[in-house]
């Protein structure tokens, strides 16, 4: 696994309290109880932080799965390839 994707599988496994077992990079919204307002707020600031790209409000709130973020930071530069 690439250095990012282990960057943000961290990330998400903390922001959304998931265990390791219950994380996969196919993972969409509907499959996480705490993807809620407060968990996209701290997903962005934690994007932000790790990565240094700022979503806009709007960009981090249509967000509906982990694919969804790979692809808006692939296409600002950061590379999740193997």
């Amino acid at each position: 696994m690439n250095e990012n994707r282990k960057k943000l599988k961290s990330l998400l496994l903390e922001v959304f309290m998931l265990n390791e077992d219950e994380f996969h990079f196919d993972l969409k919204k509907t499959d996480i109880a705490t993807w809620d307002s407060l968990g996209v707020v701290s997903m962005a600031v934690g994007i932000q932080e790790t990565f240094g790209y700022h979503f806009a409000p709007e960009q981090a709130v249509g967000i509906a799965s982990v694919s969804d973020i790979i692809e808006i930071l692939t296409e600002k530069g950061i590379r999740f390839d193997e």
